[in-house]
């Protein structure tokens, strides 16, 4: 896996320190290690529930997902909206001798989704035998959401910390702040919402032509005879 990181901002060491960390500590570098504390990234994710929405018709929610196959409609969707948070704290030394300046940098990464919305057709009456077909379709999705968070929570943490390593980070004077906000900004962003995005591909293994097929089916060709005269219908 490629991980993201700024080339100008290193674990140690920079010009004037010591280049091999088995080489014996300079004082600033020993200062830096001693004094500070370490590199840490706190990641941590959280739920925030969901919803069951029935005010759209099936057009309606049928133009709110956009692709699909031609000729097919959205009976339920399940939209989820996920969220990175990244706020950066840590102490920081300079050293007028080298030119260099080191920081501890403390991450504190937050993954979470808005509260996620399940929405069922209007057509479908609460309770029927096509509302429960479809809602208990759509709860398929929503698990998998769920359960995904902590994957993608173990991996994003495991990647942070083979990046920083617990040691403190050096850059040039007046650097290291702004190296490291670019770092976050053009590099971990992007990797986690990557990673974040990775859930798409198993909500698509759900929504198979078969599964659409057998949705058509149930409940006695109910889902068809209520879907059928309301085709001619635009409003939602």
């Amino acid at each position: 896996m490629k991980l993201p990181f700024a080339l100008a901002l290193v674990v140690c060491c920079g010009p004037g320190l010591a280049a091999e960390r088995s080489a014996e500590r300079t004082p600033f570098q020993a200062r830096c290690e001693d004094t500070i504390g370490e590199s840490i990234s706190v990641l941590s994710s959280r739920q925030n529930g969901y919803r069951v929405d029935n005010t759209y018709s099936f057009h309606g929610l049928t133009r709110m997902k956009g692709s699909r196959a031609p000729g097919s409609y959205v009976l339920g969707l399940t939209r989820a909206e996920s969220r990175v948070a990244i706020a950066v704290h840590g102490r920081m030394l300079q050293d007028p001798d080298s030119g260099y300046e080191c920081v501890a940098p403390r991450l504190e990464v937050n993954l979470y989704y808005l509260p996620i919305v399940v929405y069922v057709g209007r057509e479908f009456a609460p309770g029927t035998c096509a509302y429960n077909e479809i809602l208990a379709h759509e709860m398929r999705h929503l698990d998998v959401y769920r359960d995904f968070l902590p994957q993608a929570e173990k991996i994003v943490s495991a990647a942070l910390a083979r990046r920083f390593e617990g040691k403190p980070l050096y850059a040039p004077s007046g650097q290291a702040r702004n190296l490291l906000q670019r770092e976050i900004d053009t590099g971990w962003m992007p990797f986690i919402k990557k990673e974040m995005a990775k859930v798409e591909v198993l909500q698509a293994a759900i929504d198979t032509p078969q599964e659409y097929a057998r949705l058509g089916k149930v409940c006695a060709g109910e889902v068809q005879s209520l879907i059928r005269p309301a085709k001619r219908k635009t409003t939602t």
